[in-house]
């Protein structure tokens, strides 16, 4: 009896009026967002007696049960995953020593059990009054985050502040969720801003979930509340396998792999100048039209998602022509980059969807490191060893052809459809380049270059002139692509790219 009720007080906690105050925020407890994050009663919590042993600062008069952090295991969809959740009724969620030592036990314990780990992120930073040994901690915290990276699947959820080295964790983690309203995530907070540069900034402003996930990219997704938040993770891990040496689960359908996407044939325009939402494109390829797009809010000019082709998990990545016409920027490159990496460490094979004008020309992509940025993507897609399929919708220009994943980067396959353009560069850039002389020594330069635009075309733009050369597989049918889709990724799912020895390569950050 002594033991049930110490164990319902813990679970309750130990300031009723500190729970008052939480719930006033809008926010739920700790222990609520793991029941909302795990299948029902498959939690099992590791060290719900822990207790500080810091003295100093009154501390030694304040030694909750929990430390301020509830740990452990359960299931999401029938399997494992290790979760921890900062309870910011306890000491503001601030990380402790012994709170460090209990989330410490959980990664390892995620690593050494080869399941995904999901922190539920709403603390204080730092316990000040235990000084360097709290610090201490989040060293450790951070060197499992990278131990695990591309091991095991690691998700952030952003559900309260996230200060100062503490935002390093979701930093280093594969996939970040942020709340809004309630989720802040910054270096330096908004009064050592005005301090130091004497600009006045609100914490969302500074580091909220808007902020994050449209102009920062930290956050791959956003969340209007916590419950659709915490169905959103499970909804990701549902395409995530356990870990790295495991195939990403399966789903069965009954959308056919052969079905015929008549509807392709109208939602891309044959003039390579005007735009459409290549989200639809996704959805007619993929099973039931469903998709689950990652980072939607930022770069928007690329977009990236996780589906399925035949019950196959996969990851789509697509120029949209709605934004910016789909050229590759210095965001784009670093999305995709990103993206592409996470897929190829998790097994999970990549569909590469090119409809790209080239890379956005001006100074301030070029000083901003448009080279280095671009050259993310290019290294991530060269790494890459999954399987690997391209289809060039429309067009595909310059250097933003090769690096969309092409044959001469390595793409298992390559397939276009008719009407699609690849060149250095469009027909009308072209030709001003090639016959610049003639066009300005005919009498008529207008017709001439005209007439020049449709040679160039005609001659090196032609939808076969790159099957004819080997470097597209084949040109197809359109509404045939999400049937050579399927055919393609089964052809290859046993695909083995034996990496030569190395400790590791050296990417352009």
């Amino acid at each position: 009896m002594e033991l049930r009720a110490l164990k319902e007080a813990v679970a309750e906690g130990a300031d009723p009026l500190a729970t008052e105050r939480h719930r006033a925020k809008g926010k739920l407890t700790a222990r609520e967002r793991v029941g909302l994050l795990l299948d029902e009663g498959s939690f099992t919590e590791v060290e719900p007696l822990r207790r500080h042993s810091a003295t100093g600062f009154g501390l030694e008069r304040r030694r909750p049960h929990t430390d301020g952090v509830v740990t452990g295991w359960g299931t999401v969809h029938g399997r494992t995953v290790y979760v921890y959740a900062h309870d910011f009724r306890v000491f503001g969620g601030a990380l402790g020593e012994a709170h460090a030592a209990k989330i410490h036990k959980i990664m390892d314990m995620a690593v050494a059990a080869g399941a995904p780990l999901v922190s539920l992120n709403d603390g204080a930073g730092a316990r000040i009054q235990e000084g360097v040994a709290a610090l201490a901690g989040y060293g450790g915290i951070f060197t499992r985050n990278v131990r695990a990276s591309g091991v095991i699947p690691q998700i952030s959820v952003m559900l309260g502040p996230c200060a100062g080295g503490a935002a390093y964790s979701p930093a280093l983690t594969d996939f970040v969720f942020m709340v809004d309203g309630i989720a802040q995530m910054f270096v330096t907070g908004p009064d050592v801003v005005h301090a130091v540069t004497g600009e006045r900034v609100g914490q969302d402003e500074l580091g909220g979930a808007r902020v994050h996930s449209g102009v920062s990219g930290v956050a791959g997704f956003f969340a209007a509340d916590e419950r659709s938040c915490l169905e959103d993770v499970r909804h990701l891990l549902s395409f995530l396998p356990a870990n790295n040496q495991e195939a990403p689960p399966e789903e069965p359908t009954a959308d056919p792999a052969d079905r015929r996407a008549e509807r392709l044939l109208d939602l891309v325009p044959a003039d390579p100048s005007r735009p459409y939402d290549v989200r639809a494109v996704i959805e007619e390829i993929v099973d039931d039209g469903g998709y689950f797009e990652v980072g939607a809010g930022w770069a928007g000019n690329l977009v990236c998602a996780l589906a399925r082709i035949d019950g196959q998990a996969v990851g789509i990545l697509a120029n949209q022509p709605m934004v910016s016409a789909g050229v590759l920027d210095i965001h784009a490159s670093q999305k995709g980059a990103r993206f592409v990496s996470t897929c190829d460490a998790f097994n999970i094979p990549l569909v590469t969807l090119v409809d790209v004008p080239g890379f956005l020309p001006g100074t301030g992509q070029e000083h901003g490191g448009i080279i280095r940025h671009g050259a993310k993507l290019l290294y991530a897609y060269c790494a890459a060893t999954v399987p690997r399929v391209q289809v060039i919708l429309r067009k595909a220009y310059g250097g933003a052809y090769i690096v969309m994943d092409s044959r001469s980067i390595g793409a298992d396959l390559s397939f276009a459809w008719p009407g699609n353009e690849i060149a250095v560069m469009g027909a009308e850039g072209a030709a001003n380049v090639v016959f610049r002389k003639e066009i300005a020594a005919a009498a008529d330069p207008a017709a001439r270059r005209a007439e020049l635009v449709e040679q160039y075309r005609a001659e090196l733009m032609h939808p076969y002139y790159a099957a004819e050369r080997g470097l597209v597989d084949d040109v197809i049918d359109p509404a045939e692509t999400r049937a050579v889709l399927a055919r393609s990724l089964a052809a290859l799912r046993r695909k083995h790219v034996p990496a030569p020895y190395r400790k590791h390569g050296n990417p352009p950050m």
